[in-house]
């Protein structure tokens, strides 16, 4: 089912392609399709132990790796494309990522993933020892790579970007928590009320930094309905789901406890 799930972009991409549903520059959209899904697949990679925790399904963790290894390889699909979009030119392709800045970030993320994607495995794990974890580490400065990629290509539109870094914002705070906050309401509030306030922060500060919007008027943006729904209204929708379900399930445990033990308390 795992395969399927991670197959199911790249199929969609072949039939999108095959069914010329992609308009007249079908390698362009595919670049950013694919780059898109990259992405996706890098945040649920982060989602999965979260997940683990608040949820009690230990699958998610036998899960990761392939889902750590799928945004390599829709990562490398990504420059594939880009390097089919300059007709294979790939010494134009080398001095586009050098000249260009968010080339060479999304450039170094892209290598990045490569490295952990081969180490990822049972073998290598075992040569690197407590440095294989440490290494495993670079998944957090590939995140902000990528984002920082994702926002510079996005230019004008950023919301898909600056949603992607309000869910980032989340899944790093929640590892940021004590673990005895973690799977607590309280810090599972925390975490669902300052990641909003983080996406506002980033998209004020991306439309004021790069395309020299009024930073009040980006702010405001987030509290006008006629715009809605805004990045920081569905990171923040995201975060109440999960809050919601925590608090469901503790309740769930709750009663089932006082149900197994009302008999014993009644003899």
């Amino acid at each position: 089912m795992t395969l399927l799930i991670l197959l199911w972009p790249a199929a969609d991409l072949v039939w999108r392609w095959w069914m010329d549903l992609f308009g007249p520059k079908p390698v362009t959209e595919a670049i950013h399709w694919t780059g898109d899904w990259t992405v996706v697949f890098l945040l649920a990679t982060l989602a999965l132990t979260p997940a683990r925790a608040l949820f009690g399904w230990q699958p998610f963790v036998s899960i990761r790796r392939r889902v750590g290894v799928a945004t390599a390889l829709y990562a490398l699909l990504h420059l594939t494309l880009y390097a089919l979009d300059q007709n294979w030119n790939l010494v134009f392709v080398a001095s586009e990522i050098a000249k260009r800045i968010y080339l060479t970030i999304g450039f170094v993320a892209l290598l990045l993933l490569q490295v952990l994607a081969v180490t990822s495995t049972d073998g290598w794990q075992r040569k690197l020892k407590k440095n294989w974890k440490r290494l495993h580490q670079a998944i957090f400065v590939i995140l902000v790579l990528a984002l920082v990629h994702f926002l510079m290509q996005s230019k004008l539109n950023i919301a898909d970007a600056t949603f992607a870094a309000g869910l980032a914002a989340w899944l790093v705070m929640w590892r940021l928590l004590p673990r005895r906050w973690r799977n607590s309401v309280a810090g599972l509030t925390l975490i669902t009320l300052a990641a909003p306030v983080i996406t506002v922060g980033v998209e004020t500060a991306w439309y004021g930094w790069v395309n020299h919007v009024n930073a009040l008027r980006v702010f405001y943006a987030n509290f006008n309905p006629a715009l809605a729904p805004r990045p920081a209204l569905k990171v923040l929708l995201a975060g109440l789901a999960v809050l919601l379900y925590a608090v469901a399930r503790r309740l769930f445990e709750l009663w089932r406890t006082r149900r197994r033990t009302a008999p014993l308390a009644a003899e």
